[in-house]
């Protein structure tokens, strides 16, 4: 048994949803696993764990601030534990875009860190247009005309893979 430490970093809920579907296979597979957000993370010592997984959304094309920050103050010991990273965006919905090779948020992300995760992944996220409040609702309907994606304001689709959410936790209790 491992102990592992999921952290994420959500706008939506929906890159926690995703956590929560790693948890269920992590601990089947005999892991303790300990699931906080990005912002709980500075009171947690990533030493005591044996593993060490963070989840982000995208939001505009950028993760979160606390994202580089936490990666930024917690960079010895991503180092020195096996990790893993994931990024959560609707680009990733194109199949040309699903892949850390091919994601460009991916890309980008990693480019403007110091850290360099040992295992990686790119997940599609979900659009919910009636849960966004009506400046989002308006960008993201922007965004996806532009991209040739789904624009109805009633829309609510989830792009995620969820057999590839699962064969990552098997990786990542591979690790």
């Amino acid at each position: 048994m491992e102990k592992i430490i999921l952290i994420y970093s959500s706008t939506d809920g929906h890159t926690r949803e995703i956590c929560l579907r790693l948890l269920k296979v992590l601990e089947a597979a005999g892991n303790e696993v300990a699931l906080i957000s990005v912002e709980e993370a500075p009171n947690y010592q990533l030493e005591n764990f044996d593993k060490i997984i963070i989840g982000a959304s995208i939001r505009y094309g950028r993760h979160s601030k606390g994202i580089y920050q936490l990666i930024s103050s917690k960079l010895q010991a991503l180092n020195n534990k096996p990790n893993a990273f994931f990024t959560v965006n609707l680009v990733a919905r194109k199949p040309n875009k699903n892949q850390p090779e091919t994601n460009p948020y991916l890309i980008r992300f990693l480019s403007q860190i110091a850290w360099q995760p040992k295992q990686l992944a790119v997940f599609a996220g979900k659009i919910d247009y009636q849960k966004y409040n009506v400046f989002d609702r308006g960008m993201i309907r922007m965004i996806m005309w532009m991209t040739k994606g789904p624009t109805h304001p009633k829309t609510s689709i989830d792009f995620t893979d969820w057999e590839q959410v699962n064969k990552f936790g098997k990786v990542i209790c591979d690790m």
